[in-house]
């Protein structure tokens, strides 16, 4: 049984210019790559983490309403934790994604518009149990597995330009938090 409980409803929405405003995130672990080894050095994969969706084939990340008692990033980490059951360290804004939703119209939206902020969330905990495990599977896949398997194209896109941008830069020494002390 779980303790945690998801928020539910929309009295404490945020919208901006007519779209509704979401937070969502990236999970990601590093795993020791066996296939590859330099010397006595192993080379960490990185995995990202992706839910089932509740409304048809495809995966998706973490996702859902940016309320106004919270910042967007723990609205992103809340979603993790809702949705896929981990907790862990927001480590990098990867952008603003703009997209049209099919099931979440309503007076402040009618066009059903959302803008996603989408941060990578360096994973800590896996969860026992989470508010929705009765609805969501968990999937560790590689980044070009979870390209070919994401359901919707601007979360491929963050995934793309957002997350393998930014992770490609932090691991050739460009910058960012320190998201290897696994």
């Amino acid at each position: 049984m779980c303790d945690l409980v998801a928020r539910t409803g929309r009295h404490q929405q945020r919208y901006e210019d007519g779209r509704r405003l979401v937070a969502g995130c990236i999970p990601f672990r590093y795993r020791a790559n066996s296939d590859e080894t330099s010397g006595d050095e192993q080379k960490k994969l990185v995995e990202v983490l992706m839910i089932n969706s509740q409304s048809g084939p495809g995966l998706l990340f973490p996702k859902g309403g940016w309320e106004n008692d919270e910042t967007v990033e723990q609205a992103a980490a809340r979603e993790a934790i809702e949705e896929a059951g981990v907790r862990g360290d927001i480590v990098q804004f990867l952008g603003f994604y703009d997209f049209k939703s099919k099931t979440h119209q309503d007076a402040c939206c009618p066009e059903g518009m959302c803008r996603a902020a989408v941060f990578a969330l360096h994973v800590k905990e896996e969860l026992a149990s989470w508010p929705e495990q009765s609805t969501r599977r968990r999937t560790w896949l590689t980044v070009p597995e979870a390209v070919s398997q994401c359901r919707y194209q601007w979360m491929q896109e963050a995934l793309v330009t957002g997350f393998s941008n930014w992770h490609d830069n932090w691991s050739k020494g460009g910058g960012g938090k320190d998201c290897d002390s696994v």
